[in-house]
C-alpha cells in the first residue's frame, strides 16, 4: 500500500508501486488534467509536481512518490476557481487545442514558485521541455508573464 498527498489530500492505494504515476492519477484517482502524450518523459503533458519540483508521471513509478507529495493541474485551483496563472491562460486564450496546457501550467507554476517575476527568456527556457504541436507558444509565454504581473 503506498500513500502520499494527493492536492493537500492523504491517500492511499494498493496498486504495484512500479505502475507509472500517471496510470494511478487517472484511474484510481480520476484526475484528468495531466495526459498521456508520448510515454517517454518528452513531452511535458503528463507533468506533475512532486514536492515542489514537475515530474514527468508517464514514466515515474508510483514508488517514488510514497510518502510525498503530488500536485495535479486540479490542485493548482484557488478555492474551486481558476488560479491566477490559470486565469491568464484564459485571458491569453493560451491553450489552442489543449493537450498540452495542463503540463504547460504546471511547469509554468513551479517556475513561478521559484521566480515570481521571471523574465520572457527565463520563461522560454522553463518551457522548453515542453511540446505544443498547435503552436501557441507565444500566447503561453504572454498568459506566464501576464500571471506573474499580477504577482
Amino acid at each position: 500500500m503506498i500513500s502520499f498527498k494527493l492536492n493537500g489530500k492523504q491517500v492511499r492505494t494498493p496498486v504495484a508501486d512500479t505502475t507509472p504515476l500517471l496510470e494511478v492519477l487517472a484511474h484510481d484517482f480520476h484526475m484528468s488534467g495531466c495526459k498521456f502524450g508520448c510515454g517517454q518523459s518528452q513531452c511535458g503533458a503528463c507533468l506533475v509536481m512532486v514536492d515542489g519540483n514537475p515530474v514527468r508521471s508517464c514514466s515515474a513509478p508510483l514508488s517514488a512518490v510514497a510518502g510525498r507529495s503530488v500536485t495535479t493541474l486540479e490542485g493548482l485551483m484557488d478555492g474551486g476557481k481558476p488560479s491566477r496563472l490559470q486565469q491568464a491562460f484564459i485571458d491569453e486564450q493560451a491553450a489552442q487545442c489543449g493537450y498540452c496546457t495542463s503540463g504547460m501550467i504546471v511547469q509554468a507554476q513551479a517556475l513561478l514558485d521559484r521566480n515570481p517575476k521571471p523574465t520572457d527568456s527565463e520563461v522560454r527556457s522553463a518551457l522548453d521541455g515542453n511540446l505544443c504541436r498547435c503552436g501557441a507558444h507565444n500566447r503561453i509565454v504572454r498568459a506566464v508573464l501576464r500571471a506573474a504581473q499580477g504577482a
